[in-house]
């Protein structure tokens, strides 16, 4: 079993950044491939970015044109989205997610097993 635990939500302007972080535990967690998502008011989840479990992978390549970093910490067993230059169309809960073990990155909800409860990101003009 693994447990997902994201942290570092809140009320942000536009322009402004944050860096949410997904503390993960359970068996094999730097075998997963981690992901973050995303949910707006009225709107379906949406993939946000995804990294290999040895964190050497990330997709999209590009992050969000530069907006949105993924990364990992494997010897804290964190994830992390680092956003900058918020928007208010970012506004959204914001959800992390990993695979079974040794499984590759995903961009759809379906390449996930295990998701955290999610985090607030709300985004001032």
């Amino acid at each position: 079993q693994v447990q997902l635990v994201e942290s570092g939500g809140g009320l942000v302007q536009a322009g402004g950044s944050l860096r949410l972080s997904c503390a993960a535990s359970g068996r094999l967690i730097n075998t997963r491939a981690m992901g973050w998502f995303r949910q707006a008011p009225g709107k379906e989840r949406e993939f946000v970015a995804a990294i290999s479990g040895r964190g050497d992978s990330t997709y999209p390549i590009d992050s969000k044109k530069g907006r949105f970093t993924i990364s990992r910490d494997n010897a804290k067993n964190t994830g992390y989205l680092e956003m900058n230059n918020f928007k208010p169309e970012d506004t959204a809960v914001y959800y992390c997610a990993a695979t079974k073990p040794f499984s590759t990155i995903s961009e759809t909800m379906g390449g996930y097993d295990y998701w955290g409860q999610g985090t607030q990101v709300t985004v001032s003009s």
